[in-house]
């Protein structure tokens, strides 16, 4: 066999791929897509969680963005106003400070107060739960407290305590993961220095919200009827703060006959959970 008919395919594939290889070098230098310098920068600003709070797929996103103005430079919820800060420096824009917000749970149906309808046996899992008839609840708006909202938070600011979950507000970043995780929408955020909470999230007439649990906001609107200040509001038999207007003067809390308005802190046994 002649050589030469081996060694020239050889040489005309081995041609064909430094010519490939050449043509795809220059197609990646006329095609680059410069980066902005900033966006690394303001990237180590953040605290690199990926916790999705912000609303973008992760810290790299949320830079892009923040660079390419899409996104506020106070976007990420976990880095708050001292990460904002550095970006500013960074971009050279002042951050506008705002008041620190935490998740809260709008439901004290805990196991001494709820009633149930029916005994669940099936996976802890609220989604699931939700599922059956709306859970195991006679108050169809009550926590199920199967933690669907504990194993979504990245940074172990919830707990189950006596049936029903709570938020401890010194380690909520305000990430929002926990508000997705709930099928029953009892999760929301609030200014972390107001603390007079409604702990209800009950559209349900008087009666059988109180036959239902002995913490349910019943519509007596004896919180709207006294407040100083018209911060409470009462809408389908359920009470709503405006955080904007709240003094924290604590008329509401007094005048709630069942407590579903309270002073809310971490809970003794949440601190011993924790």
């Amino acid at each position: 066999m002649d050589i030469s008919s081996i060694l020239l395919p050889v040489a005309s594939i081995g041609g064909m791929g430094v010519l490939f290889g050449a043509g795809l070098g220059v197609a990646a230098i006329k095609l680059k897509v410069e980066q902005d310098e900033r966006i690394p920068l303001v990237r180590d600003c953040l605290p690199g969680a990926n916790c999705g709070g912000c609303g973008y797929a992760g810290c790299d996103a949320l830079a892009e963005a923040i660079v390419g103005k899409k996104a506020p430079i106070n976007a990420c919820p976990v880095g708050g106003a001292a990460a904002a800060a550095r970006i500013g420096d960074v971009l050279g824009i002042k951050a506008e400070v705002g008041a620190r917000k935490v998740a809260f749970v709008k439901c004290n149906g805990n196991c001494d107060a709820a009633k149930d309808k029916f005994v669940y046996y099936g996976e802890k899992d609220c989604d699931l739960e939700n599922g059956v008839s709306g859970g195991h609840k006679a108050c169809a708006y009550g926590c199920l407290g199967d933690g669907n909202c504990v194993k979504a938070c990245q940074f172990g600011a919830i707990d189950v305590v006596n049936g029903v979950a709570v938020v401890n507000s010194e380690k909520c970043v305000a990430c929002g993961a926990c508000i997705k995780a709930c099928p029953k929408h009892l999760i929301e955020l609030v200014p972390d220095d107001k603390k007079v909470r409604v702990s209800c999230s009950s559209h349900d007439m008087p009666k059988p919200s109180k036959d239902n649990c002995s913490n349910a906001c019943m519509g007596c609107k004896l919180c709207e009827k006294n407040c100083p200040e018209k911060a409470v509001t009462v809408t389908d038999f359920l009470a709503k703060v405006d955080y904007d207007k709240c003094t924290m003067c604590g008329t509401c809390i007094q005048k709630c006959p069942t407590k579903a308005i309270s002073e809310v802190y971490p809970s003794k046994e949440q601190k011993e959970v924790s």
